[in-house]
Order: structure tokens, then C-alpha cells, then sequence
């Protein structure tokens, strides 16, 4: 009985332990996030609600997924650099500037 309970103490033991290598082993696949992500400078326009984006080039519609880095911006036409998530059609802003022409008006 002894001998019985070391070795299903020792398999259990055993069993937790690959069970915690294989999840250790797991790593996230960032791979395609980081394809995706790109980071660009774009100039356009802030949509009045500053939830939106629209690029100068193609006219694209951009959701901006942290709008509270465009606060005070709404409505103006200014250069972003940002992280480009085209699979969600959506940017996240790293900074923003005024655009040269809008500046001269």
C-alpha cells in the first residue's frame, strides 16, 4: 500500500511538472501583430468627433484607437505618426503635429 502511494505521489509530481514546462514553453505569436503594425507618418484630417482619421493620400477612413491622443485636435488637418493596424483598419497614434499647409493658411 506504501509502495502504492509513493508512485502515484511521484506520477502526479511528474505530471505537474510537464504540464507546467508546456505551458512555459508557450510563447505568444507576435509575429503577425508586429507584420501588421507598422509604424508611418500620414497626414490627414481628425474627424470632428476625433474618433476617426482620413488619410490625404487615398482618402482612407482610419479608426484611431486612442482617441484621447488627438484630444483638441478634432477637425484639423495635422501629421501623425502612428502604428498602422490595416487588418482592423485602425491606427494608434504616437504622436501628432499640425500640418505644414494648415499652418500657412
Amino acid at each position: 500500500m506504501k509502495k502504492l502511494m509513493i508512485i502515484s505521489f511521484a506520477l502526479a509530481l511528474l505530471m505537474s511538472a510537464v504540464a507546467v514546462a508546456q505551458y512555459g514553453a508557450q510563447q505568444p505569436d507576435t509575429s503577425k501583430s508586429n507584420a501588421s503594425m507598422k509604424a508611418v507618418s500620414v497626414t490627414g484630417k481628425i474627424s470632428e468627433d476625433g474618433k476617426m482619421f482620413v488619410s490625404d493620400k487615398d482618402s482612407k477612413s482610419w479608426t484611431i484607437s486612442n482617441p484621447d491622443a488627438v484630444k483638441g485636435h478634432e477637425g484639423h488637418h495635422v501629421t501623425l505618426q502612428a502604428h498602422v493596424d490595416a487588418d482592423k483598419n485602425e491606427v494608434q497614434v504616437v504622436s501628432l503635429k499640425m500640418a505644414k499647409d494648415s499652418m500657412q493658411k
